[in-house]
């Protein structure tokens, strides 16, 4: 977990993660560009799925718009390349396998599945203005109309 707590308004925490392009990404790179940074706990799931298949279809829109996606997991760059093949997605995936950026952001919760306590990551997504100030927080997504409300929020 962050010492810090995040807020609308603030500038957002900087990293450097892998991405599945094979290329590192800082996110100090994209000064300039919105980001949208969001967090799923899984490829291949059925929720992950959707919101990342809602993602590439809008994805055209959201370029136009000068605004970069990236999403995040724990999950191995390999069990990307396969979920980005399988849903034919363009935009990059990042793996951050040790969960450092997860703890940057605050997106580590306690789960319990069937009686079975784990941590895991509570979708979210953060929106990032030019500047690097995180201007949208979403926490405890529900993927169903998740993306249009991006979009809309962008004014799309």
């Amino acid at each position: 977990m962050s010492d810090v707590i995040l807020t609308e308004g603030m500038v957002a925490p900087d990293f450097t993660l892998m991405g599945s392009d094979q290329k590192e990404h800082r996110l100090s790179d994209y000064l300039g560009k919105k980001v949208i940074l969001y967090f799923y706990p899984k490829d291949n799931t059925p929720g992950c799925s959707r919101e990342a298949e809602a993602f590439r279809d809008h994805f055209n829109a959201f370029a136009d718009a000068n605004t970069i996606i990236l999403g995040i997991s724990r999950d191995t760059l390999a069990s990307h390349d396969k979920f980005i093949a399988k849903y034919n997605l363009p935009f990059v995936l990042l793996s951050d396998s040790n969960e450092e950026v997860c703890k940057l952001y605050d997106v580590l919760k306690e789960k319990n599945m069937y009686g079975r306590i784990s941590m895991g990551i509570e979708r979210s997504t953060f929106m990032i203005d030019e500047k690097g100030i995180l201007t949208k927080i979403y926490r405890k997504v529900k993927v169903a109309g998740h993306v249009e409300a991006v979009a809309c929020e962008l004014g799309l």
